[in-house]
């Protein structure tokens, strides 16, 4: 119970408005449009992991990824393409399509496959071979600063990942210039409602049951120590700060 509360964790479901400058079709599911020719079309592709399949072995076997991104993944992108032929949807971006496709908190058929496809691709490039560990840069004194240690942070991270009941995530972002964490069910994202995502990881059990069948607590431990893109977090940090303040500014005085 005390970890559940664990400061900073925040459990999000779908929540009911989410606003955008751009109108939205009554029906998604329904519109379909004639595209002028020569008009930009998304045809989404399934992307690589940056690494080989067997990369991550021993704490994430070959047999995993080909079937968490061989099989599951690419069904996201084989069904979400279909879905989208030939309607207004593909004029759009991956992002784009998964806050459309949200609908306000009551999302369509799309959402499902979109959402699914941008944080797969989100997690696969948050880890690495030879990954975990303490941080290094700048995210380790936000770290400190924010959860008061390295150790605070594992503590609530593993244990949002733990406590998300059923399938979804648990995510590092970086939320009113404070890093914060955050955990979402099933396919939705943290970029829904603003934050900004820098680290996340996948509690559905086709991520971990081949390997940890249902011990989801040692699967949470090996991603934390063994797997994590510090490097990948540092750089998602260094563009989210052309967009937030962090802190106070220090302005020099005249």
């Amino acid at each position: 119970m005390a970890m559940a509360a664990a400061t900073g964790v925040r459990c999000l479901l779908p929540v009911p408005s989410l606003k955008s400058s751009k109108p939205r079709p009554s029906s998604v599911t329904s519109v379909k449009v004639k595209l002028p020719l020569g008009a930009p079309v998304a045809k989404f592709d399934l992307r690589e992991p940056p690494y080989p399949l067997d990369a991550l072995e021993p704490h994430m076997s070959k047999n995993t990824l080909e079937f968490h991104w061989g099989k599951h993944h690419r069904a996201y992108v084989n069904n979400l393409n279909a879905q989208i032929e030939n309607s207004d949807l593909e004029r759009n971006s991956l992002e784009e399509v998964v806050k459309i496709s949200y609908n306000n908190g009551n999302p369509t058929p799309q959402f499902n496959n979109a959402g699914q496809i941008w944080n797969h691709d989100f997690f696969w490039e948050s880890i690495k071979p030879g990954g975990g560990g303490a941080p290094t840069g700048e995210v380790a004194e936000l770290i400190n600063k924010d959860f008061g240690s390295y150790e605070n942070f594992v503590k609530e991270f593993k244990a949002a990942g733990a406590t998300q009941f059923g399938s979804g995530w648990a995510w590092l972002v970086l939320k009113d210039g404070k890093l914060a964490i955050e955990k979402t069910p099933n396919a939705v994202t943290p970029i829904l409602w603003g934050s900004i995502p820098l680290l996340v990881v996948d509690v559905w059990e086709h991520a971990y049951y081949l390997d940890f069948q249902n011990r989801r607590p040692d699967y949470l431990t090996t991603f934390v120590d063994n797997l994590i893109s510090w490097d990948a977090v540092n750089e998602r940090l260094a563009r989210a700060k052309s967009k937030v303040n962090l802190g106070k500014p220090n302005i020099p005085e005249l």
